[in-house]
């Protein structure tokens, strides 16, 4: 019934959870830290530098089952800082093509390893 999604071209689970989880068709991708795969760690820059590496991790998830950013649905984007929004989103708005997905955006206290932004998104076949 629940089929498992990973790659090695994502950020391995830092927990007890899975990449990207697949039931009926509809592709639940756990929250994306901006974590380079090449080198584990963030990259240089700021929000957007950091807004980038999660979208470009979701991405990789994404091909791994022959989807694009066109099959998003719904995303939560979780903010260190909730000042960085607009920053944030002039790289978000980049990711999609006609129209956007459903979309949340929470400021929370910290993001694990000290991210500014962490994604999460549900995908439709």
């Amino acid at each position: 019934m629940k089929k498992i999604i990973s790659t090695p071209k994502a950020p391995a689970a830092i927990g007890p959870y899975s990449q990207a989880i697949e039931v009926n068709n509809t592709i639940y991708i756990s929250g994306q830290l901006p974590i380079d795969v090449a080198t584990g760690e963030f990259p240089a820059g700021g929000i957007k530098e950091q807004t980038q590496a999660s979208f470009n991790n979701i991405k990789a998830i994404l091909a791994e089952v022959g989807l694009t950013t066109e099959h998003i649905v719904k995303t939560t984007v979780l903010l260190a800082d909730m000042n960085d929004f607009a920053q944030m989103n002039e790289v978000y708005t980049q990711q999609f093509e006609g129209t956007y997905p459903a979309r949340s955006a929470f400021a929370v206290k910290a993001l694990p390893k000290g991210a500014l932004v962490e994604i999460e998104v549900i995908a439709v076949r």
